[in-house]
């Protein structure tokens, strides 16, 4: 019974109280996504089979694990394409798992790929698809985890992690109701795993989580403790058990016990039961199988054990695996009547998870992550966290693209999708962008050809937003002007304004607070004017363009000067800004080549070596900190195998550097220096393949770091893997801090590992962990904070230091697959890959550093979407436009804002500090969701857990007791009314708002005779019965 779901309307306020006891009463809203619950339905835990208390019982776990994309893109191996690189049919293999699973109710199949599943379903005929719904209501066949695909944990961003889960099990919800929904969390593949990843499966509502790879010394000292099965408290800011997250380590990665795989891609034998025959084994497997059960038992803690029977894109003859498996589950079993101990049954990771908590033990507490994950001593697979950083990047602009996609189309309203410029959807991107999580995706660790696919699906992708953009904004502003997006402006191209004389821009923020922003334009002219949405001058500069920037954008563009102002947004909506050219005369910005001093504005002092032309210090002016500061480029040179240790090669997986001491790429850096009004840059030469313009902006509390790398040069046959130092004067004592996944930071040590004592073997991989959005050093006075736009490995190998690694370029594979040298390049650069990025640096006392850091963070990821027009605009053009009826506090990040359905919408609102990194934004924020929006009457609210499908009331999860320690109780916490919803430090909260345009509230008008309890049932009512899609 539902009584928790709230649907209140614009109607006297002691309506929400009759309202609350009418539906304490009623089932409303029993699922958030048109499935109604079935009584009668076997699927999930009450499919499983019967186990035996006193024997050691195995569960046989039939699956495939099917790359979305790694050495074939996804559409090729959906449909068995190119099977000259890897024979893999992901159609094939779900054709023949429906087969065979009919043709015995006892056998089980999990899916994971839900991006694939769908793919398949949509050609399915309407009977088979009611036979794979009837299969599904059985606990026949299962989802488990049910995202789009099986995300990245080191380099994927939680927002894009949410995005993709969502879309993945929103589709099983509608497809296969309460049966699609899985139990289990299951990462079988993914090269380490995130705490924060664990914290998010906790609030999808995941009873459990099931993973392959660990570090080959963490799970030796795991399987002598019998640990390979522990409670992972997933955040220290959420009250547990909330983040708490029962974890499982499986014992052969995902692949079966040596010796019995089936699959037609296998070689081992066959079961040959006919004793008439020759070669009958059945006696020898059996006794095989035995041994390997009872040893695997010895390292787990229960008499409970889990085998998964299959591995990379198996069962596409799935008649192979599962007529050896009933042999074997047979014969095996036959043995209980000679006394042996052992039950084998087909099972599934929620029937294993089941039993476990059966069992009502308590387990080992794990708070920290399992970073950095090596399969042997001189493997560490850290190399990956920078592999293919242009694709990280782009990812990263598709992301923030997305979301802007994403509320537009709320803000624009129907005609977004379909207006003046055509036909536009978000879906497109959305779906690619899902797709880009995978683990050999953003990853960086699949072949080229499937690298260039993701980037083309992202590109398609952001092409079907640029419509509904144009389309939304014509609307919200009344203009008919084609808008024009210029996706290459970090290289100084765009060809509307290096030709115009007169242009206007629109800048829309897709935050929930109003951000400046500099803008860069490329122009040919030499002085031009700004105005504002209000018609007032803005400051604004003339630039040259800089050699690396002509060098790197090739014959793309010919601009030969920037043109660089701030513009102002407003929170979740656009400002205007227009553009006139004045003359074409000499640069009005002077430069000096002479190595500078210093630059500063108000809040930053950053100082040179005059000598060398490097960084020397950093100063905050208002808290009158200063620490020295040094910063150069190094490379590390790249295993090639040759070494007496190991052969172990870098490659796009692993890093592993023939020496811990990297090459300075140079000592010294030419410099040029300009200052003005808006922009005081440097621009630092070092060599022709590494150059950095060290930036300040006039009201910014950070440095940016704009650096260029690349081609990286390999005529001497060395691979390089391009890092950038930062050594300061903090005393740091080895440890420093990295976020997880965007969101909260975890402490590292250089050679240490919090649960285990590491033998260090390979001293820079073994140290590297992932940057996501960014990483700090500090003491107890100074912290220097670096934030990246996009997934970075960085470590700390000095005391005080802090080094990134920026780019890879290397000659060999490593062996892990891929078969292929990351040795990036293309048409535009064929002599390798050039890449730029930026690095905003902040200096802060510890104590109020992330009041910086964290808005920061967030306008880095969630970028303002500029778009052009030509010429001057209609004077009756709206010229700004918010969202919000005002900014959210600071502590809140408007996470998602997407069309749900007609008539409502996905909000995720989330307390973006953690516990105890703020005196003054780590404390609860209140937020008022009726008066959160300008343009959007919210007729109704309902909250869902964080994936979006369940009812947050409805959540119910396994609780686990934690080994010395009592068992967590779920603290549930109200909300000042039913309006207002109270956010506590990194707490996610998921509504459904169901909503009308201003103006249409009441078109739906209610007889004045009724009386108050009547006149709430009817709004209810209308609710209930218009809500479901």
């Amino acid at each position: 019974m539902s009584y928790d779901v709230v649907v209140v309307f614009n109607m006297a306020a002691r309506c929400h109280f009759v309202a609350a006891l009418l539906l304490l009463f009623s089932g409303v809203l029993s699922f958030p996504v048109g499935q109604e619950k079935r009584d009668a339905t076997t699927c999930g835990y009450q499919s499983c089979h019967a186990t035996k208390p006193t024997m050691l019982n195995v569960h046989l776990v039939p699956h495939t694990h099917d790359d979305v994309g790694w050495l074939k893109t996804v559409d090729q191996y959906f449909y068995g394409d190119r099977n000259n690189i890897q024979h893999a049919g992901v159609q094939y293999i779900l054709d023949s798992v429906v087969d065979q699973l009919l043709k015995n109710p006892d056998r089980r199949f999990i899916y994971v790929e839900t991006g694939f599943f769908y793919r398949w379903w949509k050609q399915q005929s309407s009977s088979m698809q009611q036979t794979v719904k009837q299969l599904v209501n059985q606990g026949r066949l299962e989802f488990v985890n049910g995202g789009w695909c099986m995300s990245d944990e080191a380099t994927t961003h939680y927002s894009a992690v949410i995005d993709q889960m969502t879309i993945g099990l929103r589709f099983l919800n509608e497809t296969f109701g309460i049966c699609g929904r899985p139990r289990v969390a299951w990462h079988i593949d993914p090269f380490g795993h995130a705490r924060e990843h664990a914290s998010l499966f906790a609030q999808m509502g995941y009873d459990g989580f099931f993973f392959g790879r660990l570090d080959y010394q963490d799970r030796a000292r795991r399987m002598n403790a019998k640990e390979q099965e522990l409670l992972w408290r997933a955040s220290d800011s959420l009250t547990p058990p909330l983040a708490d997250l029962f974890t499982g380590i499986l014992p052969n990665g995902y692949n079966p016990p040596e010796g019995f795989c089936w699959d037609q891609l296998c070689t081992d034998s066959p079961i040959r039961d006919d004793p008439d025959l020759e070669d009958y084994n059945v006696d020898d497997v059996v006794q095989r199988f035995l041994h390997a059960a009872k040893t695997q038992a010895l390292v787990y803690k229960t008499n409970h054990i889990i085998m998964t029977m299959g591995s990379d894109f198996q069962y596409e003859n799935a008649n192979l695996w599962y007529k050896n498996l009933d042999k074997l589950i047979r014969y095996v079993n036959d043995q209980q009547g000679n006394g042996s101990n052992v039950n084998v049954l087909y099972s599934t990771p929620s029937c294993y998870l089941q039993e476990l908590h059966k069992t009502n033990l308590t387990w080992p507490l794990k708070t920290d992550d399992f970073f950095p994950y090596a399969d042997s001593a001189h493997s560490f697979w850290t190399g990956y966290f920078t592999s293919r950083p242009a694709l990280k990047r782009y990812e990263r602009i598709c992301n923030s693209n997305l979301q802007s996609c994403n509320q537009l189309e709320v803000l624009g309203g129907p005609v977004s999708r379909k207006g003046l410029f055509g036909q536009g959807d978000s879906e497109t991107l959305r779906k690619a962008m899902a797709v880009a999580q995978h683990h050999d995706a953003v990853s960086g660790t699949e072949k080229q050809h499937v690298a260039d696919d993701y980037a083309k699906r992202l590109a398609k992708g952001w092409q079907h937003c640029q419509v509904l953009v144009s389309n939304s904004l014509a609307s919200l502003t009344g203009s008919s002007a084609e808008r024009i997006y210029c996706d290459y402006l970090n290289v100084s191209v765009c060809p509307l304004t290096e030709s115009s004389s007169k242009f206007s821009l629109s800048v829309y923020n897709p935050l929930g607070r109003s951000v400046t922003w500099p803008v860069r334009l490329p122009v040919n002219g030499t002085a031009y004017a700004v105005t504002d949405a209000q018609g007032k001058p803005v400051d604004c500069q003339v630039l040259p363009v800089s050699r690396a920037t002509q060098e790197v954008r090739r014959s793309r563009g010919f601009a030969r000067n920037e043109l660089v102002f701030q513009v102002r947004a407003p929170p979740l909506g656009y400002s205007s800004y227009s553009v006139s050219l004045l003359q074409d005369g000499p640069p009005s910005s002077s430069s000096q080549h002479q190595a500078p001093t210093s630059i500063q504005n108000e809040f930053l002092q950053v100082t040179f070596d005059p000598d060398t032309g490097l960084l020397s210090g950093l100063s905050n002016l208002k808290t009158k900190q200063t620490i020295k500061l040094s910063q150069n480029f190094y490379w590390y040179n790249a295993s090639n195998g040759n070494n007496v240790e190991s052969l172990q090669t870098s490659g796009a997986y692993i890093f592993r550097p023939n020496s811990s001491t990297p090459v300075m790429v140079s000592s010294k850096a030419r410099v040029e220096i300009f200052q003005n009004s808006v922009v005081q840059e440097v621009r630092q030469w070092f060599t022709p393949w590494v150059s950095q313009v060290v930036r300040l902006y006039a009201d910014s509390k950070a440095v940016e770091l704009e650096w260029t790398v690349g081609p990286v040069p390999v005529s001497d046959e060395q691979g390089k893997e391009v890092i950038t130092r930062l050594d300061t004067s903090i005393k740091t004592a080895e440890f420093f801090y990295t976020d997880s996944n965007g969101r909260e930071v975890l402490q590292r040590k250089k050679d240490f590992r919090p649960t285990w004592q590491l033998k260090k073997t390979e001293p820079i991989a073994g140290n590297y962990y992932p940057i996501n959005s960014r990483a700090f050093i500090k003491d107890d006075t100074d912290q220097l904070t670096v934030v990246t736009d996009r997934s970075q490995g960085g470590a700390s190998m000095y005391n005080g230091s802090l080094e990134i690694m920026l780019h890879r370029r290397l000659l060999h594979d490593d062996y892990r697959g891929v078969g292929e040298a990351l040795n990036e390049w293309s048409g535009l650069f064929p002599d390798g890959l050039v890449v730029r990025g930026r690095l905003l640096l902040s200096l802060e006392p510890p104590a109020t550093a992330a009041d910086t850091h964290r808005p920061l963070a967030q306008q880095v990821v969630s970028q303002p979407l500029l778009s052009f027009t030509k010429g001057d605009l209609n004077p009756n053009t709206r010229l700004e436009f918010s969202g919000l009826q005002a900014s959210l506090p600071s502590a809140v990040h408007l996470l998602t804002l997407s069309q749900w359905d007609q008539q409502s919408v996905l909000l995720r609102l989330e307390h973006q500090f953690q516990s105890w990194e703020s005196k003054t934004s780590s404390q609860p924020v209140t937020v008022n969701l009726q008066k959160l929006f300008s343009t959007l009457d919210v007729l109704g609210v309902s909250e869902l857990n964080l994936s979006a499908n369940q009812w947050k009331d409805e959540m119910k999860r396994f609780d686990w007791s934690p080994e010395k320690e009592e068992k967590p109780l779920l603290k549930t916490f109200e909300d000042p009314s039913v309006w207002e919803i109270t956010l506590r430090p990194m707490e996610i909260r998921t509504f459904l708002l169901r909503y009308t345009i201003m103006g249409n509230l009441h078109n739906q008008t209610l007889p004045e005779h009724m009386n108050l309890s009547q006149q709430c049932m009817e709004r209810q009512v209308y609710f209930r019965s218009t809500f479901h899609t």
